[in-house]
């Protein structure tokens, strides 16, 4: 039956872990604290090593609205800095990549090279008086490490190391990423802002029980074997991987099989996934990777970007192949982003003014595929390093036993 508005807003009757408050989407004062306390204490995939493989290459990248530049210099190390003057705070790098050794700021010509040392001030006789030289004048380095050729990055120093907050995390992708003999790279890029929070994008990599939304999973995954048996490893911190399975492509009319040249490590029409917490979600496709991540911008708008990836120095055959299958997929013309995207939107719609009061996460099946156990996982991290409990935020977080 309907329910009165007493009975709408009244916490479901089921463990205070199955379900949150959906105020934890459109709360300002929860997003800017979610922003120091979970965003920027965490490891954040920036961009792939692809994307800077020569030496004085940069890509500029974002973090929690902090502007980023990752830089490959010359001893062979992927370095990072926060993209701001030491003088007056412009930004230094202001294309979005390219290859240079050093940086000039347009506003008074200060220049930095890409180690971060601040090599030239006009007329910098001038601040003798106050005792200013270049040398105290760097630019903020952030912690930079690279892994199966992702990089990743973090605003906060005394965070743990990656390897800590990765554990094993990674260890269905090694096959895939850590082959030297088959390097990968990025062979597309696309972003979009979504009208949403930033966790919902996330969620709808975490659950997939919303495969139901897809007209094309509800065919291709759904309707392979042994879908429904496939469980969730969930790892300390938020990560988790799902059992791999093959993909039934040729259930779509005008699809086929993707068991030629797929990706190294990877079974023909194999998919697997690694959801890495807070926000990256990387995606095996037999032929075809994706990586993705969110940057939140509002409460309520988030950017996302989408990385597509194959094999570096494959023929241009065997590349618009990949193309192809990435883009029936993921590409902007694609049959699932948009239709993720639009899901998000109609939910964040209805939760803007309190329209949608609880989310419920209660689906148990023993890790089984549409177990919500990961995303009762995600909201735990969530809720540890908030202080604070998901489906109340006025309630003070502690552990459960």
């Amino acid at each position: 039956m309907s329910r009165t508005a007493k009975a709408w807003e009244t916490p479901p009757d089921i463990p205070v872990t199955d379900f949150i408050s959906n105020s934890i989407y459109t709360d300002p004062d929860l997003f800017r604290e979610e922003m120091e306390k979970v965003k920027r204490r965490s490891w954040k995939f920036a961009c792939h090593i692809s994307e800077v493989p020569n030496v004085n290459d940069f890509r500029r990248v974002n973090h929690v609205g902090v502007p980023l530049v990752v830089a490959h210099t010359k001893e062979g190390r992927i370095r990072t800095f926060i993209n701001a003057c030491s003088h007056r705070a412009a930004l230094v790098v202001r294309e979005l990549s390219g290859s240079a050794a050093t940086w000039n700021c347009l506003f008074h010509q200060w220049s930095f090279d890409n180690h971060g040392r601040c090599i030239g001030i006009p007329r910098s006789e001038a601040y003798d008086s106050v005792g200013l030289c270049k040398e105290k004048l760097g630019l903020r380095e952030v912690r930079t490490e690279v892994r199966l050729g992702m990089v990743f990055v973090n605003l906060d120093d005394s965070a743990p190391d990656l390897d800590d907050y990765l554990g094993n995390a990674l260890e269905n992708l090694v096959a895939v990423m850590g082959d030297p003999d088959q390097e990968l790279e990025v062979f597309h890029y696309s972003k979009a802002i979504v009208q949403a929070n930033w966790k919902q994008w996330h969620e709808t990599n975490m659950d997939a029980y919303h495969e139901y939304l897809h007209y094309v999973n509800r065919r291709v995954a759904m309707r392979g074997e042994g879908y429904h048996d496939r469980t969730w490893t969930i790892y300390p911190g938020g990560h988790a991987t799902s059992t791999p399975q093959r993909q039934r492509y040729e259930n779509v009319k005008g699809w086929h099989s993707r068991a030629a040249l797929p990706l190294p490590g990877l079974e023909p029409d194999e998919f697997r996934t690694v959801k890495i917490f807070a926000d990256t979600n990387i995606l095996c496709r037999s032929t075809v990777m994706r990586i993705d991540t969110s940057t939140p911008l509002t409460p309520n708008s988030t950017l996302v970007e989408w990385r597509g990836l194959g094999i570096k120095n494959e023929s241009a055959a065997d590349r618009a192949m990949r193309v192809a299958h990435h883009n029936q997929f993921w590409g902007p013309f694609g049959r699932n982003l948009f239709e993720d995207a639009h899901a998000i939107e109609c939910i964040a719609e209805a939760n803007e003014n309190g329209g949608g009061q609880y989310s419920i996460l209660a689906r148990h099946e023993d890790l089984h595929i549409q177990d919500d156990a990961l995303l009762r996982t995600f909201y735990q991290e969530w809720s540890r390093l908030m202080g604070r409990c998901a489906h109340d935020p006025s309630k003070k977080y502690e552990v459960m036993a």
